[in-house]
């Protein structure tokens, strides 16, 4: 359909590339289909990105992903990390090549997002419920290499999934979720643990029992975070006792970003055997921040010898770069990113380099600038009245949570430490 009046005399736009990247904020222009990222020769501080852009630095990527395969080996754990955190299957695929167990993921939507691009083993961190999402999980245990895993809580819902997937003579893994008082999902009592079993046991040829799964990220104190990873290791160890578990291996599955070091503490030091197989999920662990996980990462190396004896510990690899739009008045600059563009739900973002055309490498940003409110497509920058900051500058900011600056982008470049971008990692949320 050609949507320009046929009175309109302006000569037509350039062509835009009809794939997947042609229109995605944060790139350069595309004339054509490149066969290979370097055929584009973008690079950052030549200005052919258009900003504000979202990147990740590949050899900071490397070395966090260096970091988690080391810590999980010292404690012979197994990874499946939180892949809700980037939604980028090429991530998923650098994870799973470094030794990851799986993929976690938590919505069924999420497990065919995976699934469509290679990962074979999910595990969805999640309870399933709902006709449709049944549906597509069913679509997808259709392929026998595909192993997956779901997490159930209520005999209400064993009861809801036996009777869909009896219904297509289909088997379905699931792990039992406990929960605390107070918390979110999760088998909260003795009492409700019965009734979940006593579900389970009416569907022994559809429901099959492979764990336990616990999310400790609900509570704040270390204190009740041990005592709830000591109840899941006796509960899993009980059931096993049992023989509640159904399949080969048992899993016991528990950590997001800031206890993962605890969980794994606890867990191992079950001495379980090779019967269980312990998984932590940590999601943030590949691009960290200079937030949450920040502080949370700091806390990890001062209590755990094995954090702390791991070279420098994660680093931050997602910036998002903006210009500086305009310096109206002494002491504020206004940049060009804002609540579209960046997380500001636990912390606003923070300036790391300052960078000016023409110059040849970028600097420290000062201490003292600070992003002080956003606006959808704007920050404000307070800043002293003699800096030398102008429109047109380049600012690289640092953010917390990255869920929620992934979210925001389809594409973000990765650049290697020329600030050449190397690769283009797409997301799908």
């Amino acid at each position: 359909m050609n949507i320009r009046s046929s009175n309109d005399t302006h000569p037509p736009k350039p062509k835009m590339v009809p794939g997947d990247l042609a229109l995605n904020k944060g790139l350069g222009f595309l004339e054509q289909e490149p066969e290979t990222v370097a055929e584009l020769d973008w690079n950052l501080l030549r200005e052919d990105l258009s900003l504000p852009s979202a990147v990740l630095y590949q050899e900071k990527l490397l070395h966090n992903l260096n970091w988690m395969r080391q810590f999980v080996t010292e404690y012979g754990v197994k990874l499946a990390p939180h892949g809700k955190t980037t939604m980028a299957p090429k991530l998923f695929d650098l994870q799973l090549q470094a030794g990851a167990w799986g993929i976690t993921l938590a919505t069924p939507h999420q497990t065919l997002v995976a699934y469509r691009h290679g990962v074979r083993r999910i595990l969805m961190a999640n309870e399933l419920i709902g006709k449709e999402n049944m549906a597509i999980i069913s679509r997808l245990l259709e392929d026998s290499d595909f192993d997956f895993y779901c997490l159930v809580d209520s005999a209400a819902q064993v009861e809801q999934l036996g009777a869909f997937y009896s219904k297509r003579g289909q088997s379905l893994q699931v792990l039992l979720e406990l929960g605390v008082a107070g918390g979110r999902t999760g088998i909260r009592d003795e009492e409700q643990l019965q009734a979940v079993l006593a579900a389970l046991s009416r569907f022994t040829n559809t429901i099959a029992l492979t764990g336990v799964e616990i999310y400790e990220g609900v509570l704040d104190e270390e204190a009740e975070i041990r005592a709830y990873l000591l109840r899941a290791v006796a509960i899993t160890q009980r059931l096993a006792d049992e023989r509640r578990f159904q399949g080969g291996h048992i899993l016991l599955s528990g950590a997001g970003s800031a206890w993962y070091d605890v969980v794994a503490e606890v867990f191992s030091a079950a001495r379980f055997g090779e019967a269980i197989e312990v998984i932590l999920r940590p999601g943030c662990y590949l691009t960290h921040d200079v937030g949450a996980y920040r502080e949370a990462q700091a806390k990890i190396r001062q209590r755990n010898p094995v954090a702390r004896a791991i070279d420098s510990g994660l680093v931050p690899a997602l910036q998002v770069w903006a210009y500086v739009q305009s310096v109206p008045e002494a002491g504020k600059a206004i940049i060009g990113m804002g609540k579209r563009d960046a997380a500001f739900d636990a912390g606003l973002p923070q300036p790391g380099l300052h960078f000016r055309p023409g110059a040849s490498t970028p600097k420290a940003a000062p201490g003292h600038w600070i992003v002080t409110k956003m606006m959808d497509q704007h920050s404000f920058l307070q800043i002293a009245a003699d800096d030398d900051l102008r429109v047109g500058d380049m600012i690289a900011f640092d953010i917390s949570h990255p869920c929620l600056t992934f979210d925001k982008w389809r594409s973000l470049p990765v650049l290697n430490a020329q600030y050449q971008v190397v690769d283009i990692v797409q997301t799908f949320f």
